[in-house]
């Protein structure tokens, strides 16, 4: 392999440990702690996972002895989309398995959940995984988006495990992968298995998360990337003063990401996705709201700026969400059908008209023909519409630009609009990982290890008090039971982990919206500039402004 300068140096970061794993891993033990979890939807979840639901939370605390020191064989797998920090994820679990017992062994099933089914893997030794330390990407053994879900896949992954003689499986993973974790635990308990299974919180879309998740993984990372991005568009635009720049932000459902680099540039328009379905927001309302503040900007002869743009936003507005809930079921109900029609999208279309309700199908008339082909591309194996794909940016910029033609036709608009529209998304999936994801996520491997050390099984690794100095961090467990809740998938209802959306009373929102009518009118950009891994505390080791608010810093 070639290596960059930067590279070369990054391999040397020793990432640090919350204190309790910092000393003898061999000497953590866990402890219960008793919480008021009232799950709202307790008695179907316990009628769907009898074996394992009902677990509790538990933290580790240092034993004046070794506790655990026999050898232990543990296979992980990477699965859906990259998040910077997995490799660090992998290197914990090594180094900690290496201190319970040199004899211990290390297994990566390659390209994903298929590595499982196809049985595939390599075992991680130390020349290996010291190539990988401290980097972004999933590289070392690859990622992939299979759902196993049906009882052959269960059994086959179970075979394969007891052929491999594994003592574990680590699933580092989102909400989807880790509801793949949750039924895996099941099916193992059903068969009398005693291989652990243990879910690591990784997405950058911040949408994995409770009080005891208080982050997923990556999320720190993609967050700085895309706002170095951001503010060097800001500094460009204002430099400029000719272009108005819609940015659409990676973050599937939830607008986490928008909202973090929101707080971290300043820009004039930031769409949050959650307030819009709140407000019961038309398309329309929206492309309203951001072209008064176009005009107003143009009126003060500033025709520059920069809004920024979910992902996920089409699913949040109203009739949209509507329609691609239809599509979805139509899709689910009629593979076979669809399938026929590859290539014909104008037969796709007529069809899928004339099978949707009379309000959605007024909808997906109206609707450009690139977003129509767009909704109606193959969905992701868990059955979601691939929002990446879908154009928000473009057709939200071209709504804008024929709502201020309608402005200056009745002389409201003296401004002069020029745009332009960009993505960021796949640019910080596999960047460096800060020295906060490189710590937490080597943090959460040494989770993982203690659990399985601790014959614990279903539980989802846990740090919290990650807004402070990483010596301060307490790890434990969460059982992924708890996380779960019943959504419609494929048109079915299922047991699935359910996401976090970003809460509108929650300290990042009202934080936003208390200065973004003075960012809209008032040019007010802030620069981040790159993640830095050298210098001071608040420079390189400060956790993102999302995290410090939550947590009342």
């Amino acid at each position: 392999m070639e290596y960059s300068i930067l590279d070369k140096i990054r391999k040397e970061y020793k990432p640090k440990l919350p204190e309790c794993l910092s000393r003898d891993i061999s000497a953590v033990g866990v402890e219960e702690v008793n919480l008021d979890t009232q799950h709202p939807e307790k008695a179907k979840l316990k009628e769907i996972m009898p074996r394992t639901f009902g677990k509790k939370y538990v933290k580790f605390v240092q034993k004046p002895e070794k506790i655990n020191s026999k050898p232990l064989s543990v296979g992980f797998v990477l699965s859906g989309g990259q998040a910077p920090g997995g490799h660090n994820v992998i290197a914990g679990i090594f180094d900690s398995l290496k201190k319970i017992n040199p004899d211990s062994r290390l297994f990566g099933f390659l390209g994903g959940p298929q590595g499982i089914l196809d049985d595939k893997v390599m075992e991680i030794t130390k020349e290996i995984i010291d190539d990988y330390r401290n980097t972004g990407g999933f590289d070392l053994v690859g990622s992939g988006r299979t759902k196993i879900e049906t009882d052959e896949e269960f059994e086959k992954s179970l075979q394969v495990c007891k052929s491999r003689k594994l003592d574990a499986l680590v699933i580092i993973g989102g909400d989807d992968s880790n509801t793949n974790a949750a039924f895996l635990t099941e099916y193992f308990a059903a068969k009398n298995e005693n291989i652990t299974v243990i879910g690591v919180p990784k997405t950058i879309d911040g949408d994995l998360k409770t009080d005891l998740i208080e982050a997923s993984f990556g999320f720190d990372t993609a967050a700085k990337t895309y706002s170095e991005l951001i503010g060097n568009v800001e500094r460009d635009s204002k430099s400029a003063k000719k272009y108005w720049h819609f940015i659409k932000l990676m973050g599937r459902s939830a607008s986490h990401i928008t909202l973090e680099c929101a707080l971290q540039t300043q820009p004039n328009c930031a769409v949050i996705s959650e307030e819009v379905k709140s407000k019961n927001q038309s398309l329309q309302n929206v492309i309203d709201d951001i072209a008064k503040i176009v005009m107003q900007r143009g009126n003060n002869k500033e025709n520059f700026g920069v809004v920024l743009i979910p992902e996920g936003l089409i699913e949040f507005i109203p009739e949209i969400g509507a329609l691609i809930k239809e599509i979805n079921k139509l899709l689910g109900d009629n593979e076979e059908l669809i399938a026929s029609m590859v290539g014909e999208s104008k037969k796709q279309a007529l069809w899928l008209i004339n099978n949707l309700s009379p309000s959605s199908s007024i909808v997906f008339s109206s609707l450009p023909k690139f977003i129509k082909e767009q909704l109606l591309m193959d969905r992701d194996p868990h059955g979601n519409v691939q929002v990446s794909r879908i154009e928000t940016e473009k057709l939200v910029e071209s709504m804008v630009e024929k709502r201020l033609l309608q402005l200056k036709q009745a002389g409201e608009y003296k401004g002069k609009f020029s745009s332009m529209t960009h993505f960021f998304g796949y640019e910080g999936r596999c960047a460096f990982p800060s020295n906060f994801d490189a710590d937490y996520c080597y943090s959460l491997g040494y989770c993982a290890t203690a659990l399985i050390a601790a014959g614990l099984t279903g539980y989802m690794t846990s740090i919290t008090g990650l807004s402070k100095p990483v010596s301060e961090w307490v790890p434990g467990g969460v059982p992924i039971s708890l996380l779960m809740t019943t959504e419609e998938r494929k048109g079915k209802m299922k047991p699935v982990i359910k996401k976090a959306l970003v809460e509108l009373d929650g300290a990042p929102f009202k934080t936003f919206a208390k200065n973004r009518d003075e960012w809209a009118i008032k040019t007010s950009f802030t620069y981040p500039g790159a993640i830095q891994y050298f210098g001071p505390d608040e420079v390189c080791n400060k956790p993102t402004i999302t995290l410090t608010l939550e947590k009342g810093k």
